[in-house]
């Protein structure tokens, strides 16, 4: 399928998929003329994409997590032995990462609070 059908399928703009492309995430073969063709796998390939970095995870991590990974019904299943301590280190990072912006919060919320009640306006 061509970019437009694509788009279309995946709910991905041009630019994302080309990103990837860039990221070394997704390989279309092309044509001679250089445009890019999509196969099914394709678009399961950006739908695992789309999940991992929903996730938390950045695309050099993604890149290496990809090959590593199948479907399970709904679930992502890890195949290769040592991603999982990837992915337990990746979790540690979003977690310290949540409790930094509850931090934060929390000083803004004490400052909000502090403000004289005409000034909270909002």
């Amino acid at each position: 399928m061509r970019m437009k059908e694509m788009v279309r399928r995946t709910g991905v703009h041009e630019r994302l998929l080309r990103y990837y492309e860039q990221q070394g995430l997704l390989t279309p073969d092309r044509l001679p003329s250089g445009y890019r063709i999509y196969g099914e796998s394709d678009v399961e390939t950006v739908r695992r994409i789309r999940c991992l970095l929903a996730a938390g995870l950045p695309t050099a991590l993604i890149a290496q997590v990809l090959p590593c990974i199948r479907a399970d019904d709904e679930h992502l299943v890890p195949t290769c032995p040592d991603l999982l301590a990837q992915l337990r280190r990746e979790g540690e990072r979003i977690t310290h990462a949540i409790k930094d912006l509850q931090a934060s919060r929390a000083i803004l919320n004490t400052i909000i609070t502090a403000a004289p009640s005409g000034a909270r306006g909002h």
